[in-house]
């Protein structure tokens, strides 16, 4: 049986899980809202059985209440409707997807126990591959199957302790600008090569998502995989030994460490 779906927040993520929501069959109707109508209102003309609506009628109705909006923006979100959410009486799942936002803190703005479930969804959901972390509190198995099998459509949704998913929405979530970074470098390496710009840019993503969907499908290890492709003497050693001379790895690892410390700033005096 369909459910209720509500998003408060129609910006990047929110956007895309309500898309995701559409495409999963899950979903009896989805409800929109957001600041900016016309968005809203754009969005929902692109999903079967979506329509854009004030943000009470939203909690009151949703049975899954998706909450897409800023970290800095959701305590004073939680505390205006503190009243309409404790309403529901813990007939409605609350879903967050706010970064470095804990349950506890949710929890506490609202002023109740309720079900909740803490998400962390990457941009790479919208063409389906993306990875959605989750946890959940006073939340039943039925609960959790529900949303697994409504955000499927979007690529992995893996279960992680709350305490680690800050370290990893680090890699998941900043990760695909790194990799993107990567992407536009190989990219302007072949153009320098005398490859057209288009042409380059075409065969430097297929053989990023090549790569790493030789890693997810063998399940081998990445220096494995890397073995496998450098030849003795040959030309891809030697431009995997210039990576290492500038520091490659080191700098990859920097990356995802520095985002989770900035991450653990922002949550200080939640």
């Amino acid at each position: 049986m369909g459910k209720v779906i509500g998003f408060i927040g129609t910006g990047n993520m929110g956007g895309i899980l309500a898309q995701t929501a559409g495409k999963s069959g899950m979903a009896e109707k989805i409800l929109l809202c957001d600041k900016d109508v016309e968005k809203a209102s754009a969005l929902a003309a692109q999903i079967k059985g979506a329509s854009v609506r004030e943000i009470v009628d939203v909690i009151r109705e949703a049975d899954y209440l998706f909450l897409g909006v800023k970290p800095q923006v959701l305590p004073d979100l939680l505390i205006s409707f503190k009243s309409e959410i404790a309403g529901r009486k813990g007939n409605q799942t609350i879903v967050s997807m706010a970064a470095g936002v804990s349950m506890d803190t949710v929890c506490r703005l609202c002023g109740t126990e309720l079900p909740l479930i803490r998400i962390m969804p990457n941009t790479s959901a919208a063409v389906g591959e993306g990875v959605i972390l989750y946890c959940g509190r006073n939340v039943s198995d039925a609960i959790i199957d529900f949303l697994k099998s409504l955000l499927a459509p979007a690529g992995i949704v893996d279960p992680l302790p709350e305490h680690l998913i800050d370290a990893a929405s680090a890699l998941t979530g900043c990760g695909p600008a790194f990799v993107y970074l990567f992407l536009e470098a190989l990219a302007d390496g072949a153009v320098a090569c005398g490859l057209p710009r288009d042409k380059a840019l075409q065969y430097a993503a297929a053989t990023v998502k090549g790569a790493g969907a030789m890693a997810l499908e063998t399940g081998r290890h990445p220096g494995q995989l890397k073995d496998a492709v450098t030849s003795p003497g040959g030309t891809t050693i030697e431009g995997v030994r210039k990576l290492e001379e500038s520091g490659f790895r080191a700098a990859a690892m920097d990356a995802v460490i520095a985002s989770y410390k900035k991450t653990l700033e922002l949550k200080k005096g939640q």
